[in-house]
């Protein structure tokens, strides 16, 4: 955790784990081979937030390390939800669920999931 992440007290403030689970997101896309410039240039795609849910379990502090950790939990045409959680160590500290729309870059309409972009959810793969 950096300052920039926290409030005068040193605990992190609750807007910057926005940012924390978008990196996550991101590091995972790019671990699929999944680069989002590629995708708006190449394919008109862009991946939007349409809805989250977050549960605030415990807060994190200055100097702490945190690991992210996404699973998805649902495939549909044009979008797929994933579930999130940030732990200190084995402590969760948050839980969330993210709704991940696709729309095509040029007019930020809704348009199906390029074939292989996603992979589907495993049977059962929840947390």
């Amino acid at each position: 955790m950096y300052w920039e992440d926290t409030d005068a007290g040193g605990v992190v403030y609750h807007a910057s784990y926005l940012r924390f689970l978008e990196r996550a997101r991101t590091e995972w896309l790019r671990g699929l081979g999944v680069a989002q410039q590629d995708l708006k240039e190449k394919e008109d795609v862009v991946l939007v937030v349409r809805e989250m849910r977050i549960d605030f379990l415990k807060p994190a502090r200055l100097d702490e390390q945190l690991l992210a950790s996404v699973v998805i939990t649902e495939r549909r045409a044009a979008s797929f939800l994933v579930a999130q959680e940030l732990f200190r160590g084995e402590e969760c500290l948050l839980r969330a669920e993210v709704r991940i729309a696709c729309l095509t870059a040029s007019q930020f309409r809704p348009r199906a999931l390029p074939e292989g972009l996603v992979p589907d959810p495993l049977p059962g793969e929840t947390r």
